[in-house]
């Protein structure tokens, strides 16, 4: 194996660096162009394109590939894919519940000023 195909070549690390951007970009001006009215698209396409982007890493700029060590990388990608469904869930599940669980309602806290 030489070197260029064990660590890459500038060619990979250019298409890598130029795929992150894209994916970085998109998200950006889908945010601050506002450019969909529904904001549950805007957030889908946000997850999206941001697991992409860890895929992108993963294969550009970390090498993990599945012909590699007799398929033991595609264990890590299956393992890395798990882990990324578990955060992506968690932190739209977080998001979605802020409202309720950021501040006490006003009738809650007149409650609570009234008994003291």
């Amino acid at each position: 194996m030489s070197a260029d195909t064990a660590h890459g070549s500038m060619k990979s690390y250019m298409i890598g660096f130029i795929l992150s951007v894209v994916l970085t970009v998109i998200p950006f001006a889908l945010v601050m162009g506002d450019m969909l009215s529904s904001e549950g698209a805007t957030i889908a396409i946000i997850f999206l394109l941001g697991a992409g982007q860890m895929l992108v890493h993963l294969h550009y700029f970390l090498h993990v590939t599945l012909k590699v060590e007799n398929g033991w990388q595609a264990m890590s990608i299956v393992f890395t894919i798990i882990l990324l469904v578990i955060i992506m869930v968690g932190s739209i599940w977080v998001m979605t519940h802020l409202q309720e669980n950021m501040m006490p309602a006003h009738d809650q806290i007149e409650r609570v000023l009234d008994g003291q």
